[in-house]
C-alpha cells in the first residue's frame, strides 16, 4: 500500500455545494478529497488559462498517463500533478476505486475541448445527458463505493441526482459559458422553444428564452426529485451532507427560476443567508411514503 498521502491542497474554487466538508465521515474525508482535487484539476486543464485546444488535450493526454502510473506505484514527490495523485494513489490503493469512472471524468473534459474547438453544440438532450453521464454520475457512484452501497436502486437515485446538479450548473452559468464557446442548451430545446442563446447570452425575444429557462430548471428539478430518496439510504453524516447537496441545487433552482431570461447574463449564487433555509429544508425532508415517489 502507498504511504499515507500528504494533506490535499485546497480548494480554492467557488463551489454551490459541501466538498470533503464537516458534514462528510471523517475516516473517507482524505479519499472523497482526493477525488475532487483529480477532478477538479483536470477540469482547470480543460477550462482555465489561456492555452490551445490543443495544449490542453495533450495536457489532458499526460493527466491520463499520470493516472494510469498511479493505480500502480505512489508517484514521486516531483512527479507532474503530485500534489493530486499521490494522494490519489493512496485512495486507489486502500478504497480499491473503479479506475474506469475516473476515467470516464477525463473523457468528459476532452470532449468539452473538442466540442468547444469546433464549436459543435449539443444536438439533443440525449447527447447532453450522455455527456452528465460521464462528466458529473461518477462522482456519486464514487462516493457510493466509499460508503459501501452498491445495489442499483441506490445507483439510479444517485446517477438522478448527479445528472441534476450538473445541469444545474449549466443553467447557472451561461453567462460565463457561453462566452467561451460552451453552449449546453440542447437544440432539440432550443428549436421547440424558438431561442438560440448566442455567444454573449443575447436574445432578440427574453420571453422566449425565459419559456427556455424554465424547461431547463424543471428538467432538473424533475430529475433531483428522482433521486432525493437516496438521502435516507446513507448512514449518520454522509446522508446529511447528500440533503444539504439536494437542497442547495434545489435552492440555486429557485433563484435562477427567478431570474429567468436574466439568467443568461447573471449567475444565480448561493449566499451566507441562505444556510437558515438550506438547513431547514434539509431537516424536513421525509421518506417516501410509496415506493415509486421518489420526491423529497
Amino acid at each position: 500500500m502507498p504511504p499515507a498521502p500528504p494533506p490535499a491542497a485546497p480548494i480554492a474554487h467557488y463551489e454551490n455545494f459541501p466538498v470533503a466538508s464537516w458534514l462528510c465521515p471523517p475516516h473517507l474525508r482524505a479519499p472523497i478529497a482526493a477525488i475532487y482535487h483529480f477532478a477538479r484539476s483536470a477540469d482547470d486543464l480543460a477550462d482555465e488559462g489561456d492555452a490551445t485546444p490543443a495544449q490542453r488535450l495533450a495536457a489532458l493526454a499526460g493527466y491520463r498517463q499520470a493516472l494510469e502510473r498511479a493505480c500502480h506505484t505512489a508517484p514521486a514527490q516531483d512527479a507532474p500533478w503530485a500534489s493530486v495523485f499521490i494522494p490519489l494513489a493512496h485512495a486507489l490503493a486502500r478504497w480499491a476505486l473503479p479506475v474506469s469512472l475516473l476515467h470516464d471524468l477525463l473523457d468528459a473534459f476532452v470532449q468539452d475541448v473538442e466540442m468547444t474547438r469546433d464549436a459543435r453544440p449539443y444536438t439533443t438532450e440525449t447527447q447532453l445527458l450522455d455527456y452528465c453521464r460521464r462528466s458529473a454520475n461518477p462522482i456519486g457512484r464514487l462516493l457510493l463505493h466509499l460508503y459501501g452501497v452498491h445495489d442499483s436502486a441506490a445507483l439510479a437515485q444517485s446517477d438522478a441526482i448527479c445528472t441534476a446538479l450538473q445541469l444545474i450548473n449549466f443553467w447557472q452559468d451561461p453567462n460565463v459559458d457561453l462566452p467561451r464557446g460552451r453552449n449546453y442548451f440542447p437544440l432539440d430545446w432550443c428549436a421547440r422553444f424558438g431561442c438560440w442563446p448566442g455567444r454573449e447570452g443575447q436574445v432578440q425575444r427574453p420571453d422566449l428564452a425565459g419559456a427556455l429557462l424554465a424547461h431547463c430548471t424543471a428538467d432538473a428539478r424533475q430529475r433531483m426529485a428522482q433521486g432525493a430518496a437516496l438521502v435516507h439510504r446513507l448512514p449518520g453524516r454522509a446522508g446529511w451532507e447528500l440533503r444539504l447537496v439536494v437542497q442547495g441545487g434545489l435552492r440555486v433552482l429557485d433563484k435562477t427560476e427567478r431570474l429567468g431570461a436574466r439568467a443568461l447574463q447573471q449567475r444565480a449564487r448561493l449566499h451566507p443567508w441562505d444556510a437558515p433555509l438550506l438547513l431547514w429544508r434539509a431537516l424536513t425532508m421525509r421518506p417516501s411514503r410509496h415506493k415509486s415517489d421518489n420526491k423529497a
